[in-house]
């Protein structure tokens, strides 16, 4: 018996070390101080820090870290910060926030109702897609953010966003346009503002993603 139990111990601590080197291998260079769920975003905010845990913090002005309701029913998560945004520390205020602050009002709600932030804090160079030890570095005070505000609703706006709140590797004409879950909460993928401002023709599908979120929200208890 005793063996039996030393054996599954020995298993659960290989294990453990194949996901720590897997992590670093990603370029995690720290695991969050707890996994228990703060109580305020300030909290969550002081963890963050002045953050150097990727390679990113070399080349960004300010970190974006969000902004909004803490008690909202929707979620906005978008991809990363843009120039204006990093420029600001305010996310979505570039000309594709000016597109989304657009749509929330269309869907009878206003800026300070919501929540809007990103997967990563800090400005990817020209704009690119995060790399996925960026993520794995952010991806903790982002699911922080979530469980602090336990929202009704998540809108994921773009593949990033989507990918890294669904753990696929789906891209977004694959899984928007229907609800999705993280830990519970009904996740709707759509197209990023930025890329609708760059494919207006897509605004239309976008256009009945956002009704959906409207009909979930208003109808959420």
């Amino acid at each position: 018996m005793k063996s039996d139990v030393r054996g599954e111990l020995l298993a659960l601590i290989e294990h453990l070390r194949s996901y720590v080197l897997y992590q670093e291998a990603l370029g995690l260079e720290a695991f969050p101080r707890s996994t228990l769920s703060p109580q305020t975003l300030t909290v969550v905010r002081e963890e963050l820090g002045d953050c150097h845990r990727c390679r990113l913090s070399g080349t960004r002005k300010n970190i974006v870290f969000g902004e909004g309701n803490q008690n909202a029913r929707l979620v906005f998560v978008g991809e990363g910060p843009g120039h204006e945004e990093d420029l600001q520390g305010r996310p979505f205020v570039g000309k594709a926030g000016q597109l989304l602050d657009r749509i929330i009002v269309a869907i009878r709600m206003k800026r300070d109702e919501v929540y809007i932030t990103n997967v990563v804090k800090c400005r990817p160079p020209n704009n690119r897609v995060p790399w996925p030890d960026e993520i794995a570095c952010c991806y903790p005070f982002l699911e922080k953010q979530l469980r602090v505000i336990r929202p009704k609703i998540i809108c994921a706006l773009g593949s990033a966003a989507a990918q890294t709140l669904l753990h696929t590797e789906a891209g977004i004409t694959s899984v928007r346009g229907t609800f999705h879950s993280w830990q519970g909460i009904p996740v709707m993928p759509t197209f990023h503002p930025a890329y609708l401002l760059r494919n207006p023709e897509k605004k239309k599908q976008a256009w009945g993603d956002m009704k959906a979120i409207q009909k979930e929200v208003e109808t959420a208890t």
